[in-house]
């Protein structure tokens, strides 16, 4: 294949990976935000968790693969990303590790002071990696001022002026609320009981919230960053939205819960789709300045791309059958009567 060819097939498996990350490690980030609304008291916590404790870390190498894809498929994207984004992939990379160290603490020593601390660094921790990951999505479609192409470690301040514009601010809100949903409605699918009744009714109730937020920062993407073939995405989005709502009201959890991947997928395909041939789009060029990245001017070497697709060819379906491995392993339902009681401890229930 040409090189222009094996740009676009990257472009558009560094988008891949993103959809894998976004929608697994979603309702995981969906799940940490509602810990204090669904689990009215430890147990519930921990089945809450449960739910997500044989995957979460599984899901995460969705994450690394979009990385180290990004690095070597398009070296100048993954070092002018970081550093153009210093300051929010830093506090994510500080999200990450604080939910991540939690789930692994939290149930080592009997107190409740202290799995009360870790449920906190969860709940934060999931928060703060959804909000400046839609920030920072946001940024990756509204562009960058041109005087932010540097380490931005010296001047944070001026990062967040231009970083925090009422776009990227909605672009966050939206992938928290999707987040929410998502992790809603996986719990409905997980839990029984009070906490399966709880789940589905949240899940109703933000889905509406969700199609409210989505189709203004959809319409807002398409109508200002967009291309005409976008239009279909947008649409069938809009779709998914109204279908969510409707099914999450009607009690069809796992309908709703594949729109909800749905949707996640439709919205990276907006956001790459917007984006395209740039990388790292940049306002406030002067003329006769160079161009922003483009796929073109980012990538690696016809040779690297070329051996990278080799790899891939092997690779993608591994990942994807372990995955599919892991989710039908652990498909079973978590209930609190499957939540070991510690000895000189009694179950409380609400």
């Amino acid at each position: 294949m040409d090189i222009h060819t094996l740009r676009i097939i990257w472009f558009g498996l560094v988008a891949v990976l993103w959809v894998g990350y976004l929608a697994l490690e979603g309702f995981d980030f969906g799940v940490g935000m509602l810990l204090p609304v669904l689990g009215r008291n430890d147990t519930e916590r921990r089945v809450l968790i449960n739910t997500i404790g044989p995957v979460w870390d599984g899901n995460e190498v969705w994450l690394l693969t979009a990385g180290g894809a990004t690095f070597a498929a398009f070296p100048l994207w993954y070092a002018n990303l970081f550093s153009a984004f210093y300051l929010p992939l830093f506090l994510i990379l500080v999200g990450l590790i604080l939910r991540g160290v939690a789930f692994e603490y939290r149930g080592k020593v009997d107190d409740a002071t202290w799995r009360a601390r870790w449920d906190r660094a969860i709940i934060g921790g999931s928060a703060l990696v959804s909000l400046l990951l839609g920030v920072a999505v946001g940024n990756f479609v509204h562009g960058v001022a041109a005087g932010d192409v540097v380490p931005q470690l010296a001047s944070p301040y001026v990062f967040l002026l231009h970083a925090l514009n009422p776009y990227s601010l909605l672009t966050g809100v939206t992938v928290v609320l999707l987040f929410l949903t998502h992790g809603a409605l996986y719990l409905s699918l997980k839990t029984t009981d009070e906490l399966q009744a709880r789940s589905s009714a949240l899940a109703a109730t933000l889905s509406i919230a969700l199609l409210g937020v989505a189709a203004v920062w959809a319409i807002w993407t398409q109508l200002a960053y967009g291309k005409a073939w976008t239009w279909g995405a947008v649409t069938v989005a809009a779709l998914a939205l109204v279908g969510i709502v409707w099914t999450a009201r009607g009690g069809r959890q796992g309908t709703a819960f594949s729109l909800s991947t749905l949707v996640t997928a439709l919205a990276v395909v907006i956001v790459f789709g917007s984006m395209f041939p740039n990388v790292i789009p940049v306002n406030g060029l002067p003329d006769g300045a160079a161009q922003p990245l483009t796929i073109d001017t980012a990538s690696s070497s016809q040779h690297t791309l070329t051996v990278m697709t080799l790899v891939a060819v092997v690779m993608v379906p591994i990942v994807l059958g372990y995955t599919t491995w892991a989710y039908w392993t652990f498909r079973h339902r978590v209930s609190v009567s499957s939540i070991p009681v510690a000895a000189g401890l009694k179950r409380v229930t609400a």
